[in-house]
């Protein structure tokens, strides 16, 4: 009998052991997805030429814990309880925004947008604007931050949105991980 219940014992404990390791496995995978990183699949055209419809992403949600939007970071927010969308930041809290046409305008200066740089000249080699939607001069508010889709023309953002508030920005995108051939970390610029 000692032998069977030294079998048993060392198998209860190994079952415990084994419980508890993943136990531990969830609870740290829950937390890490609740206060740090989430995945987002994009839905829509609104970000093409950059992020297509179906492409997955890591959102870092405590970059802004610490630090604060930057123009040109794309970030995941809150546009309704509903939707999340991806969009990239243009302007930030006091600045002032115009966009005419193509030109994107802070603070009176045109911004350089690499991005989608070869769609606006496409456009332009046809005789055509790449956007199609303006925006009057407004001045970001404080704790805000105006966004734009990169497919300027076929995206809801700031322009029907208004400025989007900091506090509904869940994160910024950081990883790209499927499809497999696009992986890149870094996916802002």
């Amino acid at each position: 009998m000692d032998n069977n219940s030294s079998v048993e014992s060392k198998s209860s404990k190994e079952l415990r052991e084994w419980v508890l390791s993943l136990l531990i496995a969830v609870v740290f995978v829950v937390l890490l997805r609740t206060f740090l990183f989430s995945t987002y699949v994009v839905s829509g055209v609104s970000m093409q030429p950059n992020f297509h419809d179906g492409d997955r992403l890591i959102i870092n949600k405590l970059q802004y814990t610490f630090g604060s939007p930057q123009r040109g970071d794309v970030v995941v927010l809150h546009a309704s309880a509903q939707d999340d969308y991806i969009k990239r930041v243009v302007a930030l809290p006091g600045d002032t925004l115009k966009v005419e046409g193509d030109g994107v305008y802070v603070n009176g200066e045109r911004i350089v947008e690499g991005y989608i740089q070869d769609e606006i000249n496409m456009a332009s080699e046809m005789k055509l604007t790449y956007n199609t939607l303006d925006q009057e001069e407004v001045t970001v508010p404080e704790g805000s931050v105006f966004v734009l889709g990169d497919n300027r023309s076929n995206s809801k953002d700031s322009r029907s949105l208004g400025a989007i508030p900091i506090s509904e920005i869940v994160g910024k995108a950081s990883v790209r991980f499927y499809p497999f051939s696009d992986f890149r970390v870094g996916v802002s610029n």
